[in-house]
């Protein structure tokens, strides 16, 4: 049978098993299963067992609980009212003033979260209020919060890049420190962008109603510093090799409710909730990737990866046409699935490609998490789009109009790294060759 034929049949039964409404996970190990019964004659049974316990033990997982539970610890705090009363003060001489706050409001929340839903939510539930009670311009103040959201996927620590890591069987304390530069460049682009519209259309801008000195800065700041030094410790711990992933993970939870407790926002039932939210989406994509964990290998028995690869390396695609074409594919698919689905269903057909190609997986790694970023505010399926929707009560394709632009950013960003890829190399190469 060919790699068509055995590839369409396969996708048939993934997309009846999603369209019936059965979990994401069970519609992974359900294909591989049909996959195995039809193309193998191994033991469907004793290699479920043996994959699924394989990719749940392992050290590496125990990161994502605990930065999911960072993330939820700190979006019970009053974290996004004190980054708006911090950061109003410093971007008012901007072209675009008040609209930066949405930028780097959601970077600063990005280093501490590592979820684009999570980092939209808490910085927008209080930036667009104050943002449409100014008498900002509202599709851009929606367009900026949506695609200043995903980058709670880029900047470190990342849910995508540890499901990436353990999908793909990469360091994620390399897939961490390679999304230091290109999150840095994606702040810096949208805040670019945000001021070339101010210049060219400054009617839609209200004259600055913040007027403070120095000092007064200083002091609306003073509660921004406590999220500051807790980016640090985590991000530096991993930088300087005093940390695993883990490790740091371990501290930016203490880190959080210490934070949570100084600001008074620590009751037990904000415990309680934080808790349990991170169990069940930890649990969530715990399921998911063993149910791709056991479709990778079910695929390994049927051959089909590895005779893809073949066919597709006859084609004798430029380095170049494969990546056009597989920021085409994740597009697509992002019109339909989440993140996590996308990355955990590809990534087994995929990697072989991209390594048959010569790319560098810590750089596709960074590559694949754009191009999920930009699937974030795609209709119909785009969580970013969602969350906004409920906040603003918009439709979801004026939300989407709104985004446009920056999703036309993010791909100008997968052509920056494409051509210079040292930006993405250099930090993990130069921190991992010290050691």
């Amino acid at each position: 049978m060919t790699p068509d034929v055995l590839a369409i049949i396969l996708l048939a039964v993934l997309f009846l098993l999603l369209g019936s409404g059965i979990w994401i996970a069970l519609s992974l190990i359900g294909v591989g299963a049909v996959g195995m019964m039809l193309f193998s004659s191994a033991p469907i049974g004793k290699v479920m067992a043996t994959t699924v316990f394989s990719s749940s033990n392992s050290w590496a997982l125990t990161s994502l609980p605990l930065f999911i539970w960072m993330a939820e610890i700190l979006f019970r705090t009053r974290l996004s009212e004190d980054m708006f009363k911090g950061l109003a003060p410093w971007v008012t001489r901007l072209p675009g003033r008040l609209i930066h706050v949405n930028i780097v409001g959601c970077g600063i929340f990005a280093a501490v979260s590592g979820s684009s839903a999570a980092t939209c939510v808490t910085i927008g539930k209080m930036s667009i209020p104050e943002l449409m009670r100014r008498g900002y311009d509202e599709r851009m103040s929606i367009g900026s919060l949506a695609g200043s959201g995903t980058l709670g996927l880029m900047i470190p620590p990342s849910i995508m890049m540890i499901v990436y890591g353990l999908v793909a069987e990469v360091s994620i304390a390399r897939l961490f420190i390679a999304g230091v530069v290109p999150g840095i460049m994606l702040v810096l682009l949208f805040m670019g962008y945000v001021i070339v519209w101010a210049l060219l259309n400054p009617h839609k801008v209200p004259p600055s109603d913040i007027a403070m000195s120095m000092p007064e800065k200083l002091y609306n700041s003073r509660r921004l510093i406590p999220v500051v030094m807790l980016i640090f410790a985590v991000i530096a711990s991993i930088y300087a090799g005093y940390a695993t992933p883990t490790e740091a993970a371990a501290i930016g939870v203490l880190g959080s409710l210490a934070i949570a407790v100084a600001t008074r926002t620590f009751t037990w039932a904000n415990f309680v909730d934080g808790l349990m939210g991170a169990t069940r989406t930890s649990c969530m994509i715990t399921l998911i990737l063993a149910g791709a964990a056991f479709l990778a290998v079910a695929m390994g028995f049927t051959g089909l990866p590895r005779r893809l690869a073949t066919e597709v390396a006859s084609w004798q695609l430029s380095v170049f046409m494969l990546l056009v074409a597989l920021t085409v594919l994740y597009v697509i698919l992002g019109c339909f699935l989440d993140g996590i689905s996308m990355v955990v269903l590809t990534t087994s057909v995929v990697q072989p490609l991209v390594i048959q190609a010569g790319i560098d997986v810590v750089w596709y790694g960074i590559f694949i998490v754009l191009v999920v970023e930009m699937a974030q505010i795609t209709p119909p399926v785009g969580f970013n789009l969602f969350v906004l929707q409920g906040m603003t009560g918009r439709n979801i394709f004026y939300i989407a109009r709104a985004s446009i632009p920056f999703f036309l950013i993010l791909g100008l960003a997968i052509a920056i790294i494409g051509a210079f890829p040292q930006l993405v190399t250099f930090l993990p190469n130069h921190v991992f060759s010290r050691g």
